[in-house]
């Protein structure tokens, strides 16, 4: 497993998010992993075999294009979350809980 995962919960349908894509960046050094959420709403192989490294990082989850393809129309086309990494040895799990005009998010271990 990665040592940055997520999860994404369509909380308007009360059903785990499938097929949404998600780019981590690493500020400063670009896009370093992508994937799509499984059919359980998860990621789990966004760091690939690389290491993780102290720094900032943004999640980008394309959550317009995920509404678009059940025929809801949201307000937001991406929704980004940036977070810090202070300690690599950590996993670091950020849950995303969406629907079609909000969105939360928290971290999990």
């Amino acid at each position: 497993m990665s040592a940055i995962t997520t999860h994404i919960l369509d909380v308007s349908r009360g059903k785990p998010a499938a097929g949404i894509a998600v780019h981590r960046d690493k500020i400063g050094a670009g896009l370093v992993g992508e994937g799509r959420t499984d059919n359980d709403g998860r990621l789990r192989t966004l760091m690939g075999n690389k290491p993780l490294e102290a720094g900032t990082y943004r999640l980008t989850f394309a959550v317009g294009e995920y509404f678009r393809s059940i025929g809801i129309e949201t307000f937001y086309p991406t929704v980004e979350i940036v977070f810090d990494v202070r300690d690599p040895t950590q996993h670091y799990h950020v849950p995303l809980l969406v629907s079609p005009l909000r969105y939360s998010t928290y971290r999990r271990s």
